[in-house]
């Protein structure tokens, strides 16, 4: 079922220019600021997209800071971030048929050639949009995308969870770990999740998870050896270190060890292990698969903090201190009522 705004604000009209945090200069979060820049045109098989939220990651600090140049090294400034968001379809090229003006539609894309997410609109390639489930709205939407793809992809395609398996979600409280508990208990898999206060471990019990362990304390080993005497299935490393190779050593023969390229430091090899590094990706098949599987779970998503698009320098601070339950999301528009 596709979500639509009402038909009134389907015919807003599109200014010629628009805000967006972006970058003039390779640098620390300061760098980040608001710019009045034009509205993208969408080309042919494009979408343009009014965004209401947009996702904040680790990952967008590295483009910020010139560690990562999707773009490629002949970039212009400025540079708008941002791999994800969500919000209504206001225009549509020639040759888009699946979507339509006034869908409710989230999308992903790491080197939109038109500019990130990181603005009040985004024009990008129509197979890089999905529909946003029904329960979400689009601020949870627009914080989903890229890590619902890693843990969904991480769970499905790299450990190919079974049911009644046992696995370790390592980080089970951040932005892809707290999606990964849901759809690996979708899958039918008895999982034990890590954390490292209180209140992180509530969250991560409340999202499916059977047990949570700290990795990072001596008495994590004894409690492994009481939920799993027989030994792991499967890790889903999320963040590396000494806590997650003690926990590497109650794989059992033949498990499988994912992490998602990028997880420092890598994870050591074993013999008798599989050990699978993967890239999320994104596309049609892929977004419908993550619409599926999130109304299945009926994914929640969890907010660590929002933040007004203006403040987007103050998420990136925010990123950096670590430590989040869920993912950072931008405030962008509010959400305007279906009817």
């Amino acid at each position: 079922m596709t979500k639509r705004v009402a038909a009134g604000a389907r015919q807003s009209t599109i200014p010629p220019t628009m805000k967006a945090a972006a970058i003039d200069r390779f640098g620390p979060p300061s760098v980040l600021t608001t710019h009045r820049l034009p509205v993208p045109k969408p080309g042919p098989r494009e979408v343009l997209i009014a965004l209401h939220a947009a996702g904040v990651g680790s990952w967008d600090g590295l483009v910020r800071d010139g560690s990562w140049r999707p773009w490629g090294p002949k970039a212009k400034f400025p540079i708008v971030p941002g791999t994800d968001g969500a919000g209504i379809v206001v225009g549509a090229g020639a040759s888009v048929r699946k979507l339509h003006v006034g869908d409710s539609v989230w999308a992903c894309h790491y080197s939109n050639p038109k500019g990130g997410f990181y603005a009040q609109y985004i024009a990008v390639d129509a197979g890089s949009v999905g529909r946003v489930p029904e329960h979400l709205n689009l601020l949870e939407a627009g914080a989903a995308p890229t890590t619902g793809l890693t843990a969904l992809q991480g769970v499905d395609g790299a450990l190919k969870l079974k049911r009644g398996e046992t696995v370790l979600i390592v980080g089970a409280a951040g932005g892809v770990g707290s999606l990964a508990v849901q759809f690996a208990k979708l899958r039918g898999a008895r999982v034990i999740g890590t954390a490292s206060n209180p209140e992180a471990a509530a969250l991560v019990r409340l999202l499916g998870a059977e047990a949570v362990i700290d990795a990072r304390s001596p008495d994590s080993i004894r409690r492994l050896k009481e939920l799993a005497p027989d030994g792991l299935d499967a890790v889903f490393a999320l963040a590396g270190g000494d806590g997650l190779e003690r926990c590497i050593d109650f794989v059992r023969m033949n498990g499988r060890v994912a992490y998602p390229n990028g997880v420092e430091p890598v994870p050591r090899r074993r013999p008798n292990l599989r050990f699978l590094a993967y890239d999320g990706e994104y596309g049609p098949t892929e977004l419908t698969a993550l619409e599926r599987a999130s109304v299945e779970a009926r994914l929640q998503v969890p907010l660590a903090a929002t933040y007004p698009l203006d403040q987007a320098a103050a998420a990136h601070t925010r990123v950096v201190q670590g430590r989040l339950m869920g993912r950072i999301a931008l405030r962008i528009r509010e959400e305007r009522p279906a009817g």
